[in-house]
């Protein structure tokens, strides 16, 4: 989780490749970066969309999906979610009114998604990645005509995500990027359409910059708690109330203060990895 700022004026939704729109949500912060994007899928010419994550409860967002998939002389038949975080997921029920089209997500008490399952929409093929780790509902969706992953919040348009402990959890994460490893390696998708900021074109190798992230990530925690048991306490991080705290100060520094309650997350989360809870 390395967002370096909250905005980029240059990513603002719109088209990638001839099957995935993005129309971006107003909802900017230092989680969301410029926003959560809101994707719809639709084969060239076709009249039926899939709409992955409609987003938080935001009107005039819903709205404004509404009124791109009108454009296309098209509507709604499907919606999928990435996971039940609120900035993806919140308006779900809502959408399904204004759409009355089902929604399908992993474990929420909707039709559940099974892995390697191949959802369609008149020509449209979508197929099931499940990815758990920074949530345990965590999925993902590949368009094999074009290569395009839809990861959700499992990896970003810029920086790295955060393990949302105790939903999410390291080992299942790691998991889930050693089979995207593959999926990007074998050429199956090549190009990332994340939940937040823009689109990524070197999916294989963003995906291996995570892997190496995440690792190291992990040597500095325990680099830090062989300090904080160490003679070397006061040289290494200011006091704090827990060990997670004291880790968030000293691996963390480098990542915006207001974002540190999410890296606790993942500080626990590695912390449960190394069997330290």
């Amino acid at each position: 989780m390395r967002p370096t700022t909250i905005a980029d004026p240059s990513w603002q939704g719109g088209g990638w490749g001839e099957r995935a729109h993005c129309v971006l949500c107003p909802n900017p912060s230092p989680m969301t970066l410029e926003g959560t994007n809101t994707w719809v899928l639709a084969e060239p010419g076709g009249d039926e969309v899939v709409v992955v994550d409609p987003g938080p409860l935001d009107e005039g967002h819903l709205h404004a999906v509404l009124q791109h998939v009108a454009g296309r002389d098209a509507r709604v038949v499907l919606t999928l979610l990435t996971h039940g975080h609120a900035d993806h997921a919140e308006s779900a029920d809502r959408w399904a009114d204004l759409t009355g089209a089902p929604v399908r997500a992993v474990g929420r008490g909707h039709d559940d998604l099974a892995e390697g399952e191949t959802v369609r929409a008149g020509a449209l093929e979508v197929l099931v990645v499940p990815t758990p780790g920074h949530t345990a509902d965590s999925v993902s969706f590949l368009l094999p005509a074009e290569q395009v992953l839809l990861t959700g919040d499992t990896v970003l348009g810029r920086g790295t995500t955060v393990v949302a402990y105790p939903d999410g959890d390291l080992t299942s994460y790691l998991d889930s990027l050693e089979q995207l490893r593959h999926l990007t390696g074998s050429g199956r998708a090549t190009s990332i359409a994340p939940g937040h900021g823009p689109v990524v074109p070197d999916a294989a190798g963003t995906v291996e910059h995570y892997l190496a992230h995440r690792h190291e990530r992990l040597e500095q925690v325990r680099t830090a708690i062989a300090l904080l048991r160490g003679e070397h306490v006061e040289a290494a991080v200011d006091p704090g109330p827990d060990l997670a705290d004291r880790l968030v100060q000293s691996v963390y520094a480098d990542v915006p203060r207001e974002v540190w309650p999410a890296a606790r997350l993942s500080v626990l989360a590695q912390l449960d990895y190394l069997g330290e809870l």
